[in-house]
């Protein structure tokens, strides 16, 4: 059976590898081959995902695929869990030390605990397996990295294979000393290869656990319902507003999120919405962008071998959040300092069509509602396009506008 890790680690990945190892046991499968290419992931993730491969009765094959793929940080522990590890040319793995969820080193003494209890289980991993345990340490303590042929020459990796048949052509005989089952030698000759990738929405909802997928979508999510609340009646920023939000929902419920950042976050739009409605001269919308930002780089906890938000696109959708509300508040302000119009001025000068003949009265459709019209030069055609003159409680007077002056 052949299954596959391409992408980042989360709760999606776990569970269908929990699925997939349960379903080549029932199937009385002779081996699963886990094909992998992974930055890394989520910790309590990759807890699981090792903990699943360890206690396994179908061995299992790790396998770095294709040219170019690598298995690193989160990967390499996975990695080291299975029974064998292959790689084909072109590819690499390593990398483990422990970051937090910004990409940056966890200093102090949690720091350190982290970097032991990841050295600890990586070191256990090989050496259940006969690899080289030194070298996982020092992956881990200071991110090391191998291609396939140096992973294979210090015993990182168990052998080198282009392809699926050369790899399966390889294993055919091999004896394997499984730490719970005793040794296992694999025939794999008349053997049939059944595919067991990720489902349709299986392949959907990993992508969404994407962190910066998820961040994305709150985003959208928070400033769509404001565009609707601010702007009635607008429809279509109000839907993608709740599309968004429920798929930052699911999303985030296969994430670990920090309430204090999602918080943050939240208390940023209010402080810029609340200076759209009374201009603080950009003192509201400075402590909004903090806000954000902080918000921002706390909303995901992936781990000490997890990937976070990427700071880059923090930074980005910061700044462009900052110009648009600075741009909604200048609009706001020009809005504030114009005279405003009210009562019958507001509507003398409009444009409008007669819907029927004014002779002289009769109704016409101005500023997108019927009103009574009363023709002040004669009577006026229907259909004929009017302008509105005066105003006395509901009745508008109007006189007909020649074509040539409606068309300019």
């Amino acid at each position: 059976m052949q299954a596959g890790i391409d992408g980042d680690i989360n709760s999606v990945t776990s569970s269908y590898i929990s699925s997939t190892v349960a379903h080549a046991e029932s199937e009385g499968a002779r081996l699963l081959v886990l094909d992998m290419n992974t930055p890394g992931g989520i910790s309590s993730s990759m807890d699981q995902i090792v903990t699943t491969l360890l206690n396994s009765r179908v061995p299992v094959v790790a396998y770095v695929a294709p040219a170019g793929a690598r298995a690193d940080s989160a990967g390499l522990f996975v990695a080291q869990a299975a029974d064998v590890i292959a790689m084909a040319p072109g590819t690499n793995l390593g990398s483990a030390h422990p970051i937090d969820a910004s990409g940056s080193n966890i200093g102090g003494d949690l720091g350190q605990k982290i970097l032991n209890d990841a050295v600890a289980r990586v070191r256990n991993l090989a050496t259940l397996h006969g690899r080289n345990a030194d070298w996982c340490e020092k992956a881990v303590r200071q991110s090391v990295n191998v291609g396939a042929d140096q992973a294979v020459s210090l015993h990182v990796a168990d052998l080198q294979a282009r392809d699926l048949p050369a790899l399966l052509t390889a294993l055919e005989g091999r004896t394997l000393h499984r730490p719970h089952s005793g040794e296992v030698t694999l025939s794999l000759s008349g053997a049939a290869l059944k595919d067991a990738s990720m489902t349709l929405p299986q392949q959907l909802l990993h992508a969404l656990i994407d962190p910066n997928v998820a961040y994305v979508l709150f985003l959208l999510a928070i400033f769509g319902l404001i565009a609707e609340v601010t702007t009635p009646g607008a429809i279509l920023p109000g839907t993608v507003g709740v599309i968004s939000a429920v798929l930052a929902l699911l999303a985030f419920s296969s994430l670990p999120v920090n309430v204090a950042g999602a918080l943050l976050m939240l208390f940023a739009f209010a402080l810029f919405v609340a200076d759209i409605k009374a201009p603080t001269h950009g003192i509201l919308t400075a402590g909004g962008l903090v806000s954000l930002v902080l918000g921002s780089a706390l909303l995901v906890d992936t781990g000490p071998v997890g990937l976070g938000i990427n700071p880059w696109l923090i930074a980005g959708t910061s700044a462009a959040m900052v110009l648009l509300f600075a741009f909604v508040i200048r609009k706001a302000v020009r809005a504030r300092s114009r005279p405003a119009f009210v009562g019958s001025e507001a509507l003398v000068g409009t444009l409008g069509e007669a819907r029927a003949r004014l002779d002289p009265g009769g109704p016409v459709f101005v500023a997108g509602a019927l009103w009574k019209g009363v023709a002040t030069g004669g009577p006026i055609a229907a259909g004929t396009t009017v302008r509105v003159v005066g105003r006395q409680g509901l009745e508008l007077s109007v006189e007909a506008v020649r074509a040539t002056e409606a068309a300019g």
